[in-house]
């Protein structure tokens, strides 16, 4: 029998380290199927994986490519499975402090918003003018950005959801030649362009029934523009209603900020690096 909900997430070419502390986090508070994509190389990762009862699925993919074909595995994986409820998430960057599904989302899909308006952040400006043109750039720059790394929702409207983002990474390639208005000390390429595609078709009603929770009192914290930090006693990081975050995200981005905190979930999971 299929069980009811499904963490689906990436890991190519990972270690164990990287990933043991969103590993034993979420396996604290969530028992439900979690499903791995990685290389076909990745065999000792495989094997730690499964100790904690994890679906592996090897593919021969670059892992330089994978943040972008994901959106096709995940589609392909799920169109056949009788999951009722999906988070598609990141992997390496995330911990959890409860059970991601028992928050009451209303919505059939869910979307995570960052403390930043798109036009203000230099990588997601860069992301959307480079795949969308200055035109569509314009009629979103004043939308609040939401997380591409943590979307949750019922299966077929994540089905759905993943065909989308399919279809723009297809017929909307990144244009690294393209002329644009924003300095940036590195163009990161059209890696990290999935994030421009989420933006893009979530903020153009291109998907309905679905939810913005904002990162200051929402389940999901992503970190790198969270605006307020605040730890309860046991290192939780709590939201503006005082709740712990269910989700947290990018935590190593604000490592000033987290070091005691990731330090102490660590060691409370017997996580030793």
């Amino acid at each position: 029998m299929n069980k009811k909900n499904l963490v689906i997430t990436a890991a190519y070419g990972f270690n164990i380290d990287q990933l043991e502390l969103f590993l034993k986090s979420l396996r604290q508070f969530y028992f439900d199927d979690v499903c791995f994509f990685i290389g076909n190389e990745d065999n000792k990762i495989e094997e730690e994986l499964k100790k904690y009862n994890c679906i592996c699925i090897k593919n021969k993919i670059d892992k330089k490519d994978i943040q972008l074909k994901r959106y096709q595995l995940f589609y392909d994986f799920l169109k056949e499975k009788n999951y009722e409820n999906i988070l598609c998430c990141d992997s390496r960057d995330i911990y959890f402090q409860t059970n991601p599904f028992e928050y009451q989302f209303n919505k059939k899909i869910n979307f995570f918003q960052e403390d930043k308006i798109i036009k203000d952040c230099q990588y997601n400006s860069n992301w959307i003018l480079k795949c969308y043109g200055k035109q569509n750039f314009d009629s979103i720059k004043n939308k609040t950005i939401l997380c591409s790394g943590t979307v949750l929702g019922k299966k077929e409207k994540v089905l759905e959801y993943l065909n989308l983002m399919n279809q723009h990474i297809i017929n909307y390639k990144y244009k690294k030649s393209f002329k644009y208005f924003i300095t940036l000390r590195r163009d990161p390429g059209g890696r990290g362009c999935d994030q421009g595609h989420a933006n893009y078709i979530v903020n153009n009603d291109l998907i309905n029934d679905k939810a913005f929770f904002s990162n200051s009192s929402g389940p999901v914290a992503t970190v790198f523009y969270l605006k307020k930090i605040f730890f309860d006693k046991k290192f939780n990081l709590l939201n503006a209603n005082n709740k712990p975050y269910s989700i947290v995200h990018q935590y190593d981005k604000r490592w000033d900020m987290f070091l005691e905190a990731v330090s102490h979930k660590k060691k409370s999971l017997n996580i030793s690096n």
